[in-house]
């Protein structure tokens, strides 16, 4: 399998040596107006209220994976894209969904007030207490055997913990934070059948130094915790080259559909929807020479589950034909005033390097707009595209504003301006691919690329 970048021509006069390196000296897109009549095709077409429209709707209701809300969002989709003329597929997957529980824990007759682990399993138990420090591999003692774990957080991950003291026996566990005031930690795996609640580190430092100077008893009870099957989809529209004109080469647009529990996901990520469904709508009717997939995904705040399913159903043959995949994420958060304004466009890679889609990128926003800087960062739907040889690039506001992942992320936090930027940029570059008069995209290395752009180590948050 190979990656694979770009060895194209460009319409703003580039021109390539005999070694196929772009020429320094590039010319503007007011140089070359025929390459901006090119971008307008795309551009004077995309209009900033369409996305607004459907970044409201999308965002009447929170879209949580395998919820009720996502389903709603999902068929709005589909309709849209069938609206525009699309083959359009539904594509459902399987995951494990996380039940939040309820718990009460008891220690030798006291009461206490504990948060349960997310996923831990339910049951009801009651057993000596055992302290066993942090629980680190290779230091949990035997004796651990049918007590209750007391272990302190920190150093290795929930989920470590807690096979550590289960490989050794446990029947429960009580986790105490390392810092702070707060209980509110733990997260449990599948197949971790042992209940397992956390407490405060004031409650479990006193705890400790209990166990000094009498045994402990105490019960645990967990109610409806878990892990459950549940079901998500990817929507996937497609639009077909021109059947006298086929490159065999695919480009994918993307953007994930889902949103955070009890958040209605405006920013993140309909304001993503709502461009690559523009840009749909844009390209509906246009001759191209290039498959186009317009992806959205579900579950990608679950850990890019949705993603990872579709690319997991590419034959060898569509990973080594597509070309680009753009993805776009929480492109439309104006300025809020707060502590964490959203700030402007850039591109980020999984590893850190250009390739052919910030080239592209950047190319598109000299001609458009300005010039988008690049960057490294995972954590979206372009990284599984990556992992498996495909250029792919994340477009996003960074960094990101106060109300990601939160209640407030809603309509009136988004600005037209930023939407169609982005959408201007994505639906530009993907043109100056899929059109008939620019040659495919070859699997070869060129460098440097079409217009000088920069590195930006800002954080995404």
């Amino acid at each position: 399998m190979y990656r694979k970048s770009l060895a194209v021509l460009l319409s703003a006069g580039l021109i390539l040596s005999v070694n196929g390196v772009y020429a320094k000296n590039i010319p503007t897109s007011q140089d070359n107006p025929s390459d901006t009549a090119f971008d307008n095709k795309i551009i004077k077409k995309i209009k900033a209220d369409n996305m607004y429209d459907i970044v409201a709707k999308l965002s009447e209701q929170p879209r949580a994976a395998g919820t009720e809300g996502e389903l709603i969002g999902v068929n709005f989709i589909k309709d849209e894209f069938e609206k525009y003329g699309y083959e359009t597929e539904l594509q459902p997957f399987t995951f494990l969904d996380v039940l939040v529980g309820t718990g009460t824990l008891e220690i030798n007759g006291q009461a206490y007030d504990p948060y349960v682990f997310s996923g831990s399993y339910s049951a009801k138990v009651t057993a000596e207490v055992l302290h066993v420090g942090k629980a680190l591999n290779g230091e949990v003692p035997d004796e651990v055997k049918g007590k209750i774990a007391l272990i302190e957080r920190g150093d290795i991950p929930f989920v470590w913990k807690l096979q550590n003291v289960l490989d050794k026996g446990a029947v429960g566990v009580i986790m105490y934070n390392h810092s702070g005031t707060s209980n509110r930690v733990g997260v449990a795996n599948p197949g971790q059948d042992i209940p397992a609640v956390t407490i405060t580190k004031d409650q479990g430092l006193a705890l400790v130094d209990q166990l000094e100077a009498e045994p402990l008893t105490a019960t645990i009870d967990v109610r409806d915790s878990g892990y459950v099957e549940n079901t998500s989809h990817n929507v996937i529209a497609t639009k077909k080259p021109h059947k006298n004109k086929d490159t065999g080469q695919i480009v994918v647009v993307g953007a994930h559909h889902d949103s955070v529990s009890g958040g209605p996901g405006a920013n993140d990520d309909a304001s993503g929807v709502s461009a690559v469904l523009e840009i749909a709508r844009v390209m509906a009717n246009m001759q191209t020479d290039t498959e186009i997939r317009f992806v959205t995904f579900g579950a990608e705040e679950l850990g890019l589950l949705g993603s990872y399913h579709y690319v997991s159903t590419l034959e060898e043959e569509e990973i080594d034909n597509i070309v680009a995949q753009f993805q776009m994420d929480m492109v439309g958060s104006k300025d809020s005033g707060g502590d964490h304004e959203a700030g402007g466009l850039i591109m980020y890679t999984i590893d850190g390097e250009r390739n052919t889609v910030t080239d592209l990128g950047a190319a598109a926003g000299a001609r458009t707009s300005e010039v988008i800087p690049y960057g490294q960062l995972g954590r979206s739907d372009h990284q599984p595209f990556y992992e498996v040889g495909i250029p792919a690039a994340l477009f996003i506001h960074a960094p990101v504003e106060d109300s990601y992942h939160t209640p407030a992320d809603t309509i009136d936090k988004i600005d037209k301006n930023k939407l169609k930027q982005t959408a201007d940029i994505v639906g530009a570059s993907v043109y100056q691919i899929a059109r008939f008069d620019t040659p495919a995209l070859e699997h070869a290395r060129v460098a440097p690329g079409p217009v000088d752009y920069e590195y930006d180590d800002r954080p995404v948050q």
